[in-house]
Parts: C-alpha cells; structure tokens; sequence
C-alpha cells in the first residue's frame, strides 16, 4: 500500500472543502473511493467529470484501477475548467 497527497482544483477543491488530503491505497481507483466515501456526493459528482494527473503522469483513459500510485506520490484531481 502507498501512501501520498491527493490535490484537488478548482470545483473539486470547494466540493472537498480542502486543498489536499492523504492517501493510502495501491491504485487511483481505491485512493478515489476513499475521498468518495469521506467527503460524499457533491465531491462524487465533481470526481465523475474530472482529469486525474498521478506524479506528473496524465491518466487519460487508462482504467483507474489499472493506475499504480507510489509512496509519496501525488495525485491531481483536475475539474473541467472554463467549461471544458
């Protein structure tokens, strides 16, 4: 198991109500139900529409659960910005 930081922007900050919080999972898919199950559906909805960075590394449409974290790694949670 990994631990490092989720960072959150933007929408998905203010649905958090905070700018980072810890991890402990192996994969982006249980680092994500974690922040799920902690901070409930507004941040659920901001999740489903937003881009994940891991360690500088875009996700893109690389299934969640197949994404390693590392320990000490970073990951950015990145809502549509401007519309996009």
């Amino acid at each position: 198991m990994a631990r490092g930081t989720v960072r959150f922007w933007a929408a998905a900050k203010a649905a958090a109500g905070a700018a980072e919080e810890p991890y402990d999972a192996t994969t982006l898919a249980e680092a994500l139900a974690g922040v799920r199950s902690r901070h409930g559906e507004a941040l659920a909805r901001v999740l489903d529409r937003s881009s994940y960075v891991v360690d500088g590394d875009p996700v893109g449409g690389r299934q969640h659960d197949a994404v390693l974290l590392s320990d000490g790694g970073c990951v950015e949670v990145l809502p549509p910005f401007a519309g996009g």
